[in-house]
């Protein structure tokens, strides 16, 4: 479908809904880009936003309520008519969305894997007992406690300039960091090794870019998904679906560790999926495989699989521990 599809009404302006971090207008230049080059006499604006997830940066994710902190204010400005659509890194987007609203397509999917960034040491393995890693996530934080009980975890906030200014003051020994988010920038060579899948499984989404919208049609008659449907790469959007239907099974959010992460090859997808608690001690992993065009029933069927290994039990004691003052 294009500008000259008839049957496609384009609209003269579209506005696009951002984060102001370096790395969420990066990603919505990209996506105006890529819709100006489909639709060239729309002219398509950026409006820069700075969420409550951005504004709140002295504790951790799982104390401040999570996911939603890095949508909610585009979403304000969408349901207002102040933006289209907002584009989002979708391991950020709440596995619920709102009423009356949707996401509309799921880009072509960045490296996935987590990466070891240190000004001094090679990887995990050569840092020595005591050295601080930093780190945003409960799942990453997780899974170097299961395989590296003798590192020092601390907490780590901020746009990525950010984080990588801490290291670089001597905070920490190394940090983690999305891979996806670093090469965008165009700063891969500050990643010293990319933490491979077996070793630390991404979490649900993670390298991907989505859009969202309000659902439904609009007084002007622009029909946004269809408009917005080139930009869907379904091989993308069928492996984060499954990603996400096991997240969602478990209500997942900033508060529990967990990972899930799908590959599609042809007509099949291979999903694995791991629940632990912060301190790496327990922790359930499955994986299956099934059909790419289901992705719902694969990520159900990872889903019962970790019930089978206490999953619940698991996940129960980490929202205990969330919640512990």
């Amino acid at each position: 479908m294009n500008s000259n599809d008839t049957t496609l009404r384009v609209p003269s302006r579209l506005i696009i809904a951002s984060r102001e971090s370096r790395l969420a207008m990066w990603q919505a230049t990209h996506v105006r880009d890529r819709l100006a080059a489909l639709y060239p006499h729309c002219q398509i604006d950026i409006l820069g936003m700075t969420t409550r997830g951005d504004q709140i940066l002295d504790r951790t994710l799982s104390k401040v309520g999570g996911k939603g902190l890095f949508v909610k204010e585009l979403e304000v400005a969408m349901h207002e008519g102040r933006a289209d659509l907002a584009v989002h890194s979708l391991k950020d987007v709440p596995m619920e969305l709102p009423d009356g609203f949707g996401l509309a397509a799921v880009l072509e999917r960045e490296d996935p894997r987590d990466a070891f960034v240190s000004n001094d040491f090679d990887s995990l393995a050569a840092l020595p007992a005591g050295s601080v890693v930093g780190t945003s996530s409960l799942r990453r934080q997780a899974l170097i406690a299961a395989r590296y009980p003798h590192l020092v975890i601390k907490p780590l906030r901020g746009n990525l300039d950010t984080r990588l200014g801490k290291l670089d003051r001597g905070e920490y020994a190394a940090i983690i960091l999305a891979a996806a988010g670093l090469k965008r920038l165009g700063m891969a060579h500050r990643i010293r090794a990319c933490l491979e899948t077996d070793e630390s499984l991404p979490a649900a989404g993670q390298g991907a870019m989505a859009i969202e919208i309000v659902a439904g049609s609009r007084p002007d008659g622009v029909d946004l998904r269809a408009l917005l449907a080139p930009l869907n790469d379904e091989a993308t959007a069928r492996a984060v679906a499954a990603e996400r239907k096991v997240s969602r099974v478990f209500g997942a959010s900033c508060q529990i560790p967990l990972a899930a992460h799908a590959v599609v090859a042809g007509g099949e997808m291979h999903l694995r999926a791991i629940v632990a608690t912060p301190d790496g001690r327990r922790s359930a992993f499955a994986e299956s495989s099934g059909p790419a065009d289901d992705p719902e029933s694969l990520g159900q069927q990872v889903s019962n699989r970790l019930r089978e290994q206490d999953a619940d039990a698991i996940l129960a004691e980490c929202k205990a521990e969330s919640a512990a003052p």
